[in-house]
């Protein structure tokens, strides 16, 4: 019978346990969410259009779904998703041009990223509301 060797002790692949969240690290991860959300909240978008299309009825039962508190958070969370996915992918454009290549860069436009889509999110629901007249 074959003699089995034992294995060289080697160290283990470093996981999320060991490694410190760093933001562009987050913002990678959130960018692949948010595209995730993009496509779910696009279905919901459609729907809503079908609905549109398909006579009053139709739209009132969609208005009605959309407009519980559950459906506006589904919509406020997708209207974030969309906003921070578009400003990621200016990111991205920006470091396509090879600006903004150096640590301190990546972090300021990670977090402008950030505090620009709830900024802007924000800025919209406000504006829709008031409009809407629920404000």
């Amino acid at each position: 019978m074959a003699k089995v060797e034992a294995r060289p002790s080697r160290p283990l692949s470093p996981h999320l346990t060991i490694f410190r969240p760093y933001i562009n690290m987050v913002m990678s991860i959130l960018h692949r969410i948010t595209g995730s959300i993009n496509y779910f909240g696009s279905a919901i978008l459609a729907g809503w259009l079908a609905a549109a299309a398909s006579g009053p009825e139709a739209l009132a039962t969609a208005n009605a779904l959309l407009g519980s508190p559950i459906g506006l958070l589904a919509l406020f969370g997708y209207s974030w998703s969309l906003i921070h996915h578009a400003l990621g992918g200016v990111r991205h454009l920006i470091w396509d041009f090879g600006v903004g290549l150096t640590k301190p860069a990546f972090r300021f436009m990670s977090w402008a990223t950030i505090v620009g889509s709830i900024v802007i999110t924000a800025l919209i629901w406000i504006v829709g509301l008031i409009k809407w007249g629920a404000l």
